[in-house]
């Protein structure tokens, strides 16, 4: 039998695992241009992400590892994953629904960050690949997991689209009153995963405003406007050009790692951010129904471990653009509610769309 394996070189036998009684596995999605995407079911991981640059040549625009142990061990967890079932933080890892109080793990400094000890990023879903482009993932999480109330069913779906873009449409419900903010984790790097610096990337962000935060990566609470300050990227900006200003929140974050809020009515589809590399010309279009975008500049990556093609990672070597509602929002009335109650369908959809 033939071994499966990527255009980047990735096989699937690495992928292979029984982990809580699961199977973890490599799925592999191609469009009719030859874009190819790669998932693993654990976690729901985009493992690589391969695009033409401006002479066709295909590049791997995602960080990530060579198999599942590497993955398992990971000092970042979080490359590529589904984050649940609340990415992003939770202040004090506390918050009161429905007149009771809720204590969550704390694993962010005095927070609660996506999801938890074990969140979505680091548990076995259920995976139907329905055709060559799509991929269907299944994650049933039970009442009081990681401190968290109600059954909660999530159904995630990876589809690699024939104008080169990669949706995914996220959808749960639950028994009983919850909280809800999924996210994708992916760290892109436009010249190519392993491409030590993103800060020569352009990128815009249609955001007028944004979420400072405290020195705990909370925010305060009321939006403040990106004009006049290092965090405005209105127009195409180079990442780089003033991340290292004097500028308290940078400070804070060893660099961007802030929620914008978009510029938008309601949850409709619409333009989020945009992405260019100078090396390689691949530009990525970034549009959901989410109302705000967490842009992480990867300022705690080491570069420690060896990854992807004997790749490394350092600091700032890749930029996230983690669309979701915003962090703490279930202790903020003000936010939009990440509360979802039974009866009630979470549906959303982000799309990273690619051209040169």
């Amino acid at each position: 039998m033939k071994e499966t394996r990527s255009i980047t070189g990735l096989k699937a036998l690495d992928f292979q695992k029984l982990v809580d009684e699961k199977q973890t596995d490599l799925f592999i999605l191609t469009n009719k241009n030859g874009l190819e995407m790669t998932v693993c079911n654990y976690g729901a991981k985009i493992v690589s992400l391969s695009v033409p640059d401006k002479n066709g040549k295909l590049v791997d625009v995602v960080t990530g590892h060579n198999n599942i142990e590497e993955y398992l061990n990971s000092e970042e967890p979080y490359f590529g994953a589904v984050c649940g079932r609340t990415g992003n933080r939770i202040a004090k890892g506390k918050f009161t629904l429905n007149g009771k109080e809720y204590t969550l793990a704390i694993n962010n400094g005095p927070n609660n960050l996506h999801g938890g000890l074990k969140g979505f990023n680091a548990v076995v879903w259920n995976a139907r690949q329905i055709d060559v482009q799509t991929l269907e993932l299944t994650y049933f999480a039970k009442d009081g997991e990681e401190g968290f109330p109600g059954n909660l069913t999530t159904v995630v779906t990876y589809k690699l689209t024939d104008d080169n873009a990669v949706q995914i449409d996220y959808w749960a419900t639950t028994d009983q009153a919850t909280v809800i903010n999924l996210t994708n984790h992916s760290y892109f790097n436009l010249s190519g995963a392993g491409d030590p610096y993103v800060g020569d990337h352009l990128l815009q962000i249609n955001a007028d405003t944004y979420l400072p935060t405290d020195e705990t990566a909370i925010p305060y609470g009321k939006p403040e406007p990106v004009e006049g300050t290092p965090m405005d990227f209105r127009q195409p900006t180079e990442v780089g050009l003033r991340i290292n200003d004097n500028f308290q929140q940078l400070i804070f974050g060893k660099g961007y790692d802030h929620t914008y809020v978009l510029n938008k009515k309601g949850n409709e589809l619409s333009f989020c951010a945009k992405v260019e590399s100078p090396k390689t010309g691949i530009i990525m279009d970034v549009y959901t129904t989410e109302p705000g975008v967490q842009l992480y500049t990867s300022n705690w990556t080491t570069g420690n471990f060896i990854a992807k093609n004997g790749q490394r990672y350092p600091e700032r070597c890749a930029l996230c653009l983690e669309t979701q509602h915003f962090p703490d929002s279930i202790n903020k009335p003000e936010y939009p509610s990440v509360v979802l109650r039974r009866g009630e369908v979470f549906e959303s959809r982000t799309v990273f769309k690619f051209s040169k």
